[in-house]
């Protein structure tokens, strides 16, 4: 073997620890190097955002000497042992203490959103329309910041109440009067209102009424109050004593094929007539007293006389000279003393006949006489 091969194998070992060396000492004289140079890095805490020069080249090293903090629940983008390059960009955003009540529950929570609603969307905490929270979903989050969740819920009620019916009375002249009869039989109505009701949490917070509306109307009890004045009392007066006895002693007169003896003779009498008509008696046909003489008799041409029950009692029969035989049946409010309304049948010859004055009537008594 020559000597340069000998040599050559002698020192390779020699030679490749010279060279490994050289490549270590190359490579921590260059981490040395990068190590102390200045390095450009963006850090963003809570969205403030600064350019920091620095010669760490570890990230927890940075936040250090940078005085910045970072907790079990903020967020950071980066891990702390990042090595810190130039150009790096580092966001921070720190966690703060939250807590929500709602749905009768209360919940502490550290939470890096930003605002309310965040912080209620990190819960699943679902809104309904109505539903009030406060502090506003748009309202930042401060450190202690307590969210209040309150549930409104909306119910509708529908009462019915009924509506009393009133009593109207009305006068009613062919009811006699003290007397009352129902005409219309009253019938209560129906009123519906609707109420509106709100509830937060379940507690009842307003009511108010929103619709009114009556379903069925009230029918007024109608009473009819009699005014029809009682009818006199029929009397028929029968001739008394002194009567008789002086009818026995009265002087016995003939006429139209009749004898009788007169209790009385009225002279200088005045007659006119009526019927049973409106204009006479106020009374129309279909009124339940129509043709209904005071005496309670059904009114008769040839026959019924109204009279002042005073001078010619009623139920006594009476000779009118010119006239004929009539029976007092029947008053009139104008026929007072010396008068007598004779009853036709004609309205027409009622009026006719006008009033005539001058005439005998012979008061004979309860008896009809009979011929001779």
């Amino acid at each position: 073997m020559s000597f340069a091969l000998r040599w050559k194998h002698e020192n390779l070992r020699l030679i490749l620890l010279s060279a490994v060396i050289s490549i270590a000492m190359t490579f921590m004289f260059l981490v040395l190097l990068y190590g102390t140079a200045d390095k450009s890095v963006s850090v963003v805490v809570n969205g403030q955002e600064s350019v920091v020069t620095t010669k760490q080249w570890v990230l927890e090293r940075l936040l250090d000497e940078q005085d910045i903090s970072v907790g079990a629940y903020d967020d950071i983008s980066l891990p702390l042992n990042a090595a810190v390059r130039d150009g790096d960009r580092v966001v921070i955003d720190h966690a703060v203490e939250v807590t929500v009540t709602a749905d009768g529950n209360k919940k502490t929570f550290f939470t890096t959103e930003k605002t309310v609603k965040g912080a209620i969307d990190e819960l699943k905490i679902t809104l309904a329309e109505q539903d009030k929270i406060n502090p506003a979903l748009t309202a930042p989050l401060e450190s202690k910041t307590q969210i209040a969740v309150v549930r409104v819920n909306t119910e509708f009620k529908t009462t019915q109440h009924k509506v009393p019916f009133q009593v109207v009375k009305t006068k009613d002249p062919n009811l006699a009067e003290g007397k009352e009869k129902v005409v219309t039989v009253g019938k209560e109505g129906l009123l519906v209102k609707q109420f509106e009701k709100v509830f937060e949490d379940g507690s009842l917070v307003s009511e108010k009424l929103i619709t009114k509306k009556v379903e069925t109307d009230s029918v007024n009890q109608v009473i009819a109050v009699g005014t029809k004045k009682p009818e006199p009392k029929v009397t028929v007066l029968s001739a008394s004593a002194d009567e008789k006895k002086e009818t026995q002693s009265a002087k016995s007169v003939s006429k139209d094929g009749m004898s009788f003896k007169a209790q009385k003779v009225l002279k200088n009498v005045t007659l006119t007539a009526y019927t049973a008509g409106e204009a006479s008696t106020g009374k129309k046909k279909g009124d339940k007293y129509y043709g209904i003489t005071a005496s309670g008799a059904k009114v008769k041409e040839g026959h019924t006389i109204a009279v002042d029950p005073k001078v010619i009692p009623l139920g006594w029969w009476v000779y009118i000279e010119g006239i004929g035989l009539r029976r007092a049946e029947d008053t009139g409010g104008a026929i007072k003393g010396n008068k007598i309304d004779v009853y036709f049948e004609s309205e027409s010859y009622a009026k006719k006949f006008g009033r005539k004055k001058g005439y005998t009537v012979h008061v004979l008594g309860p008896n009809k006489p009979k011929s001779s």
